[in-house]
C-alpha cells in the first residue's frame, strides 16, 4: 500500500520519493512525480523557496489476475496455428525517458546555449539506439510518454515515429537521424509564444490562433543560423504544418515545395496531436485517428502515410476485439497494409476471420 504525506523542505532526505510534479513559472516540469530525491534536487527545492512537497512510500497493491478467457477447443487450436508475433515495437527504458525528458526541457529553455546542438544530437542518438536495440519496426504511442508536459512528450513522440517511418521508407541513416532531430525541435518556436496563449485551457480565439501559427516560423528563425541545423532540418521545422494541397501554413506551399522531412513530420505530428488529451479536447482513439489520417489524402503525403500505417499497431496480437457479427475474437496476426483489419479467431466458434484478404469477411468489422 502506498502512503502519501507532506514533508517540509527542511526535513527532506535523500532517498525519499516525491509524489508531485514541481514546475517552473513557464509550467515546465523540473522534477517529475516519482523521482527519488537526492541532495542536489533537495538543495534546488530549498533554493526555489518551496516550503514542502508531498512524498510517498510503499508499493501499490498487486493487481488481481484477470480471469482467463474461456476458449473452445477449436479456438485454442486455431489461435496456436495462426498466431504470428507483431513486429517489434520501440521501447524506451525509464532511464532513457528520464534523460530524454531532461534534455528536451533543456533545449526548449536554452536555445542560445553552446550545448544546444550537442544536446540535440545526444537525445536523437538515445532514440535511435532504442529503435536499433530491438530492430523496432513499429510504434505504440501509449508507451512513449516521457513526461507530463505536453510539448516535451509530443516532441519525443513525433521524433520517434518519424524516424521509424523514415526507416520504413528505407531512407539513408543520415536522413533518419536528421528527421529525428527535426522531430525533437519541430515545436521549438512555441518557446516564443506568450504563455497565456500557449497554456490557455480552452480553445484559442482566431487572433490567438494566428499568433500560435507563428511558432513554425519562430522555430525556423531559432535554427536557421546554427550551422548544424541549417538546410533540411530548419526547413522541416518551418514546413511541418504545410499541406500538399497548399492549404497549410505558414506559406501555403504545395507538395513539390515541401521538403520530404516535413512531409514525414506532418503525419507524425497530426497523429500524435489527435491521440493526446489536451485541456480543451478529449483524445481520439487510435483507430479513429488512423481513420482520419487515411481520409487526409489531399493534405498528407501518400508515401509517408503508407509508411506510417505500416508502423502503427492498433490491435496487438493476443488482444480481444468485438466483431460486428456479435462475436468476441482474439487477434492472431496483423497485416501491415491493412492496419484496421487483422486476422482474428472467434473465441467460441474457433472461426478464423482474415479481415484483410478474405472476401467473405468484407462486411465484417471490428467494433
Amino acid at each position: 500500500m502506498i502512503k502519501r504525506y507532506f514533508v517540509r523542505a527542511s526535513a527532506l532526505k535523500a532517498g525519499m520519493r516525491i509524489d508531485q510534479n514541481i514546475k517552473d513559472r513557464m509550467d515546465r516540469t523540473l522534477v517529475g512525480r516519482g523521482t527519488i530525491l537526492d541532495s542536489y534536487i533537495i538543495d534546488g527545492i530549498r533554493k526555489r523557496g518551496i516550503h514542502g512537497v508531498y512524498v510517498s512510500e510503499g508499493e501499490e497493491d498487486p493487481k488481481p489476475k484477470e480471469p482467463e478467457i474461456p476458449l473452445s477447443p477449436l479456438a485454442r487450436h486455431n489461435i496456436e496455428k495462426y498466431r504470428t508475433e507483431d513486429p517489434v515495437k520501440v521501447n524506451l527504458s525509464e532511464s532513457v525517458k528520464k534523460r530524454v525528458s531532461e534534455g528536451i526541457q533543456y533545449l526548449y529553455s536554452n536555445s542560445d546555449s553552446q550545448e544546444f546542438a550537442n544536446t540535440s544530437n545526444k537525445i536523437t542518438t538515445e532514440l535511435i539506439n532504442a529503435i536499433d536495440k530491438n530492430d523496432a519496426l513499429a510504434v505504440d504511442i501509449s508507451t512513449l510518454k516521457t513526461s507530463d508536459e505536453y510539448t516535451f512528450k509530443h516532441s519525443v513522440d513525433v521524433a520517434t515515429m518519424s524516424m521509424i517511418i523514415a526507416r520504413k521508407r528505407k531512407l539513408p541513416d543520415k536522413d533518419v537521424f536528421n528527421i529525428g532531430v527535426a522531430g525533437l525541435l519541430h515545436d521549438m518556436g512555441k518557446s516564443k509564444i506568450p504563455l497565456e496563449i500557449l497554456n490557455k485551457p480552452g480553445r484559442l480565439s482566431d487572433d490567438e490562433f494566428a499568433i500560435m501559427r507563428k511558432h513554425s516560423e519562430y522555430g525556423y528563425v531559432i535554427l536557421k543560423d546554427k550551422p548544424e541545423f541549417a538546410g533540411p532540418i530548419s526547413l522541416a521545422v518551418l514546413q511541418h504544418h504545410e499541406k500538399i494541397n497548399g492549404k497549410g501554413y505558414p506559406f501555403g506551399v504545395t507538395s513539390e515545395k515541401i521538403h520530404p522531412y516535413a512531409k514525414i513530420l506532418s503525419v507524425s505530428d497530426v497523429y500524435d496531436a489527435l491521440v493526446t488529451e489536451r485541456p480543451y479536447k478529449k483524445p481520439f482513439t487510435q483507430r479513429n485517428a488512423v481513420e482520419l489520417i487515411m481520409s487526409m489524402t489531399d493534405e498528407l503525403d501518400i508515401d509517408a502515410m503508407r509508411a506510417f500505417m505500416a508502423t502503427v499497431i492498433l490491435y496487438p496480437v493476443d488482444s480481444i476485439v468485438h466483431l460486428s457479427n456479435g462475436e468476441d475474437a482474439k487477434v492472431v496476426e496483423n497485416e501491415a497494409s491493412a492496419v484496421l483489419r487483422p486476422t482474428v479467431v472467434g473465441l467460441e466458434t474457433g472461426n478464423v476471420y482474415n479481415l484483410a484478404e478474405d472476401v467473405e469477411c468484407a462486411s465484417l468489422v471490428i467494433e
